[in-house]
């Protein structure tokens, strides 16, 4: 097996993992603040047990630190705002949203990598819109709040997978995280103190959500973030944005099977959800390029 194919397989393992996350967020009690402080003080925790990482901070020159802390910002950002729309809506609505990151990526990439831009990536942006707009008549009225903030989080996570492909060649993938993971952790902790309204970071969950906790840190998180970033180091941005464009439909079957979302929403919806994720997969197959002898 080839380098690249070994980290199709990998990425692609890290969507089947992280299609559980949303029924995790449903399922735990926390608001979405608290979740996501938790989420991400445990894996950084987790992580500054390891030797590596400490010797990977202490070779890292303070510029490369400061950026990957930035971008550890943005992923806080993206998971606040993912179990925000969790929270507004429910796990079918936040998960298709994540679905127009594709779209973002195509946009983002070619400035923040330097890659050169593709018209065709702009056009799956315009192939996506009746698909949206069947989505967003899918659902009850008071869905829309849920919409809104999950297609902002759908912009974050292509912006911080855009700025990881810049940067991941920088440091070992543990370190990368736990200086990430423990960047965000600080910036929501500050985040709570200035807006009191979020409520405290870190409110004691009880027996199951802190088991919960634990299973989504860790098998959810832990793992599939740190593998990705291995997995980036071989293949672009845009490519991981269209494996994870599978994790709606994990996503959706198991809300269908374990949160019997279905009766929140209506076939419209699931019919926007099909020609959106239709567009994000079938693109790489309508542009590929014949190879040369």
């Amino acid at each position: 097996m080839t380098g690249t194919a070994k980290a199709y397989w990998q990425i692609h393992f890290c969507v089947l993992l992280w299609g559980f996350t949303a029924i995790l967020g449903k399922l735990i009690s926390l608001p979405a603040l608290a979740l996501v402080s938790w989420r991400m003080l445990l894996v950084s925790a987790t992580l500054l047990l390891v030797p590596r990482v400490w010797r990977g901070l202490q070779a890292m020159p303070g510029q490369l630190l400061v950026t990957y802390a930035g971008i550890g910002i943005v992923v806080a950002l993206h998971w606040l705002t993912f179990y925000g729309a969790i929270k507004l809506a429910n796990a079918s609505v936040a998960v298709s949203c994540l679905a127009l990151g594709s779209v973002f990526t195509a946009l983002l990439e070619p400035w923040i990598a330097g890659r050169r831009f593709d018209p065709r990536e702009l056009a799956l942006g315009i192939t996506v819109v009746p698909g949206i707009v069947l989505l967003v008549g899918g659902v009850p009225i008071g869905m829309h709040r849920g919409i809104a903030v999950g297609v902002v989080s759908a912009f974050l996570a292509a912006l911080y997978s855009t700025l990881n492909k810049r940067h991941v060649e920088g440091a070992n993938p543990l370190t990368v995280t736990a200086i990430e993971l423990g960047a965000g952790s600080f910036f929501l902790v500050a985040l709570s103190l200035s807006v009191p309204s979020f409520g405290p970071p870190f409110p004691l969950p009880g027996l199951r959500d802190a088991a919960l906790l634990v299973v989504l840190a860790v098998g959810c998180t832990l793992l599939p973030f740190t593998l990705s970033l291995v997995a980036l180091r071989r293949i672009s941005a845009f490519s991981t944005q269209l494996a994870l464009n599978l994790e709606p439909v994990y996503a959706i079957v198991l809300a269908i099977l374990l949160l019997d979302e279905q009766r929140e929403l209506s076939p419209r919806f699931y019919v926007g959800v099909a020609i959106i994720l239709s567009a994000v997969i079938l693109y790489p197959l309508l542009v590929r390029r014949p190879r040369r002898a």
